[in-house]
């Protein structure tokens, strides 16, 4: 599967992955993938929250999908389907071709 760093993608200083990492398993219309995560606070089970949407909250927030706002802070929910820009889609898509190649 593959495994996406969250880091990187919210320009986060880069630090060496460890035993004690978290990793979420999470699906998409195109497979599982792995988001590699500092840790989980937990399941957000809350339905009768609503969402605002991403515009709503600011322009150029593509792989956001909208926010949830708490008690103590913000939720931002990923979209996970814009999570990758065309271009790194497109590069994702030949590397797992490339490993399902040198597999068989």
């Amino acid at each position: 599967m593959p495994v996406f760093n969250m880091r990187r993608r919210f320009r986060l200083p880069e630090r060496t992955i460890g035993p004690a990492d978290h990793f979420l398993i999470a699906r998409t219309t195109r497979g599982a993938v792995v988001l590699a995560i500092d840790s989980a606070q937990g399941i957000l089970d809350c339905p009768a929250t609503p969402l605002i949407d991403a515009p709503s909250v600011g322009s150029n927030l593509g792989h956001i999908r909208g926010v949830i706002q708490l008690e103590d802070g913000l939720v931002l929910i990923q979209d996970l389907e814009h999570f990758l820009s065309s271009d790194e889609a497109r590069t994702l898509d030949e590397a797992m071709r490339e490993q399902a190649a040198d597999a068989s």
